[in-house]
């Protein structure tokens, strides 16, 4: 039977994604920045609001990197940064020379706990003398923070936010869509993502001063003269053209594919509903409205008769179904053996009862019965 995927990327029927590239060709604007570009920048800083000013780059991962450089993040320094995450989230903050300083999760939307963030920056102060340079929640699998807790931390101790948005795309709290409440947000367009660009990412600014800063880093750090000067060091991280033809594309179908990861959280909650042991992760109130990026079930092995979340992932795998467990906190990862860490066992005990169910506009209602159904013989 044909392999059913997490989430792979869906075009447009109607080629909208080709008519920019092809426009990209025919005019020959194949190279970094251009027209498609622009257009990509201004549909996301419509979609954003909130005065908010947005540059196109190669990756999220870059998104990240150059929110810390504007925020002078250097060696010596300590940023928090939730644990239950990508290690894309954390690698940008040893870029720099800095030290991650980890934060665990509260236990409704599995995303940094405000009361351990402000336990983290107390220790961070007596540790250091010094304030951390910058705190970095992350949107887990599409589900918002608590973030006005975490935004009121962050003002008492005059600490800036990055908001880690990679999976919240499209995402709102309260109404408003994540990634604009910080100082700074981070968008990812990877292959798997809400909307892709084959390869990108984005960073929400607070200011057009911002923007012009991030795109003259993003640039190489060249000085405006006719020949090249560098007084700084500088990234080659912007986005291509033909890349953000893609995304101006794909974003004509936002909506529908928003509409279709949630309707398979719907389908979820449904039909795994009466069986004991497996919990699908939702909106904890109406406050959060995920994009269900990726639909997750939590497995309790003390009620499904010892099945545990490895055991689905594998006869799910034999049935040609891929599934993947959840993160693994980085507060766990041994190349992070070292860093400061506030902990509470939530990130832990999600990581080793948490599964990651198939979501992506590709998996057809058929696709949908058939997970459902593996499971359920699984547990058989």
């Amino acid at each position: 039977m044909e392999k059913i995927w997490l989430c792979l990327a869906h075009m447009s029927e109607a080629g909208e994604e080709m008519k920019y590239i092809r426009e990209a060709f025919d005019t020959n604007w194949v190279v970094p920045l251009g027209p498609n570009v622009n257009g990509f920048e201004q549909d996301l800083e419509q979609l954003c609001g909130h005065d908010k000013h947005v540059v196109a780059l190669a990756s999220g991962t870059s998104a990240i990197h150059l929110a810390l450089i504007m925020l002078g993040v250097t060696r010596g320094d300590e940023v928090i940064c939730q644990s239950m995450t990508f290690s894309a989230s954390a690698n940008p903050i040893v870029y720099q020379g800095a030290t991650p300083v980890f934060v665990d999760s509260e236990r409704d939307s599995w995303n940094m706990d405000p009361n351990l963030l402000e336990e983290a920056v107390k220790q961070s102060i007596a540790r250091t003398g010094q304030k951390p340079k910058a705190i970095i929640p992350v949107y887990l699998y599409g589900m918002p923070a608590y973030i006005d807790d975490i935004m009121d931390v962050a003002r008492r101790y005059e600490i800036p936010v990055i908001e880690d948005s990679a999976e919240g795309f499209g995402s709102n709290w309260r109404g408003q869509m994540v990634g604009t409440f910080g100082d700074y947000g981070i968008m990812s367009f990877n292959g798997n993502k809400m909307i892709t660009t084959s390869g990108g990412g984005a960073l929400i600014c607070p200011s057009i001063e911002a923007k012009k800063r991030v795109m003259f880093y993003a640039t190489q750090a060249r000085e405006p003269l006719p020949y090249y000067l560098h007084k700084e060091i500088g990234y080659n991280y912007r986005m291509s053209n033909i890349c953000a033809g893609i995304g101006r594309g794909q974003m004509t179908i936002l909506d529908q594919h928003l509409a279709h990861h949630r309707m398979m959280c719907d389908f979820y909650v449904k039909h795994l509903a009466d069986i004991d042991g497996i919990t699908v992760h939702v909106n904890p109130d109406e406050r959060f409205d995920s994009n269900y990026w990726l639909n997750t079930i939590l497995v309790d092995p003390a009620k499904t008769g010892g099945v545990t979340y490895d055991d689905l992932r594998l006869a799910l795998d034999a049935a040609g179904i891929e599934s993947r467990p959840l993160w693994k906190p980085m507060h766990t990862q041994p190349v992070f053996s070292g860093a400061p860490a506030v902990v509470n066992g939530v990130s832990e005990d999600l990581f080793a009862h948490g599964l990651c169910l198939p979501s992506g506009p590709m998996v057809k209602e058929a696709d949908a019965h058939r997970i459902v159904a593996t499971i359920r013989q699984a547990l058989r």
